[in-house]
């Protein structure tokens, strides 16, 4: 029998606040964190805004010293991951060491590092690419940096699968504790693409919104003048445990891990299914894994990236999936208001999935103005709406045709 896993600890860092409590009301007041990007310059670039995180300060939690030796997006992970082992309350000198593991999720890594390093190289000559280049840019230093810190000797790897890696990492987590690998683990996801090469690469394959002139709108699933997606940056981390673990020792009990499902398209590299047949497979894989009937869920936080073909494929798939309850469901996407952090991203729509449950109320969809026909399911539009939410479920889908789902509902 699986055991059951439910999740003691949230921690966020996002371009519209470093706090999971903070973030849930600022996404409820209908607030972006989108805007003309600060980074870098972007005179020349012809996409000039996202989801950067410019005014934040990690050395609370990270020294001077180490800040030099770990990427941007291992930073965004540690402290993020900091604060949910805070919140959850763990002592790791009291926990069994190889029965705690990081699994989490990237899609992309330490780019910032390589930009660097290739100037230096090409710049400078090969003598002066630095030492720390490989430990920094390697998408598992996130993960191995979060171990060592606790001294977690469980399962520990990363998850690469493009946007769909958090989740991912979130289903490999769930399966860890209940086969009994783990009593906990530490999962989520952390990206930081927001450089020079990431917003000219994706721009170029007009992969984004280039609505220069009005950042803040730019970001609109489900709307008919939709555009492409905007880029962010940032982490999500979440502390599972074993349910008779967290009980043992007191900690409070925020939601639990019902189910995970995962698929692949097997189609274009970066377009999705147009009918969302690998996207429903996965929805229906969660359901099956937690043994749930559709009628059961009330919310889903929508991958939701503002793009053409995404939106409608995933719509198409929820009612596949659904059927007539897909019209009495609650859909909303995070994106709307922090962009798309990639590989990140699974890892904070969970955290809102486990604060929706707790709240009682969904975040809305923001400049969702011109419904598209296409997609005509309740989005929440530009209003949070209040509602009892026992089961929830976020969807990821990522470049490559990886499609991940997993349920998160309230303890029973």
């Amino acid at each position: 029998m699986k055991r059951r896993v439910v999740i003691t600890g949230l921690g966020v860092v996002t371009s519209l606040s470093c706090k999971v409590d903070d973030l849930f009301e600022r996404l409820l007041a209908g607030e972006s964190g989108v805007h003309p990007l600060k980074l870098f310059d972007t005179e020349k670039h012809k996409v000039k805004f996202g989801g950067d995180i410019y005014d934040w300060e990690p050395i609370e939690y990270i020294s001077s010293k180490d800040l030099k030796r770990v990427d941007r997006f291992t930073q965004f992970a540690v402290v993020a991951g900091t604060d949910a082992v805070t919140h959850s309350g763990l002592d790791f000198e009291k926990e069994d060491a190889f029965r705690c593991g990081v699994i989490l999720g990237s899609g992309i890594g330490g780019l910032g590092e390589i930009e660097t390093q290739v100037e230096r190289l090409l710049h400078k000559g090969p003598d002066r690419v630095s030492a720390l280049t490989i430990p920094k840019l390697m998408l598992n230093a996130a993960g191995g940096n979060i171990s060592i810190k606790y001294g977690m000797r469980g399962p520990n790897y990363t998850v690469a699968t493009a946007c769909a890696s958090a989740t991912n990492a979130i289903g490999d987590a769930l399966k860890a504790i209940q086969h009994d690998e783990a009593d906990v683990m530490v999962t989520g996801g952390t990206e930081a693409a927001i450089t020079p090469m990431g917003i000219s690469g994706f721009a170029n394959m007009k992969a984004l919104s280039d609505r220069n002139d009005d950042p803040p709108r730019a970001s609109r699933p489900f709307d008919l003048d939709r555009d492409g997606f905007v880029l962010s940056e940032g982490a999500g981390i979440l502390v599972f445990e074993e349910l008779e673990h967290a009980k043992a020792r007191g900690a409070e009990i925020l939601a639990e891990v019902l189910g995970f499902g995962a698929s692949g398209d097997a189609g274009h590299i970066t377009q999705p299914d147009e009918n969302g047949v690998g996207a429903a497979k996965a929805m229906k894989s969660a359901l099956a894994d937690a043994g749930l009937s559709p009628e059961q869920v009330q919310y889903i936080n929508a991958h939701g990236t503002s793009t053409p073909l995404g939106d409608k494929a995933e719509t198409q798939a929820v009612k596949n999936v659904f059927g007539d309850h897909a019209y009495e469901l609650s859909i909303s996407s995070t994106k709307s208001q922090l962009g798309h952090s990639l590989g990140a991203s699974g890892g904070i729509e969970a955290v809102v999935c486990v604060k929706t449950l707790l709240n009682k109320v969904i975040a809305p969809t923001i400049n969702l103005e011109t419904p598209d026909p296409a997609c005509d399911l309740n989005y929440t539009p530009n209003q949070p709406q209040e509602r009892e939410v026992t089961v929830a479920m976020s969807n990821s889908f990522g470049f490559g045709g990886h499609n991940a789902s997993v349920l998160i509902g309230k303890l029973k």
